[in-house]
């Protein structure tokens, strides 16, 4: 499921316009960002949680040629699945 069949199933299941539907998901998400960019991690009871890892930077190597790399540090989003959600997929 994508974004817009997300903003689709929300107008169809509580019959309200596209654009209110739309103006709900993209609220819902541009909250979630902004949390994350601040520190704060998110939990939704049943569903899961997210946050954010930091990585350190280290030195790789190149695979093709052997040559030495620097990989720079990063910050990735982590998602971990609630209880709730994995007894419901494992039923």
């Amino acid at each position: 499921m994508n974004k817009s069949e997300l903003i689709k199933a929300l107008a169809d299941d509580t019959n309200i316009p596209l654009d209110d539907a739309a103006l709900v998901v993209t609220t819902f998400f541009d909250a979630m960002k902004k949390s994350l960019l601040s520190g704060e991690r998110i939990e939704i009871r049943g569903f899961g949680s997210f946050k954010i890892k930091e990585y350190e930077g280290y030195a790789g190597r190149n695979p093709k040629t052997g040559e030495s790399v620097v990989v720079a540090s990063k910050r990735l989003p982590f998602f971990r699945a609630g209880k709730e959600l994995k007894e419901f997929i494992n039923q």
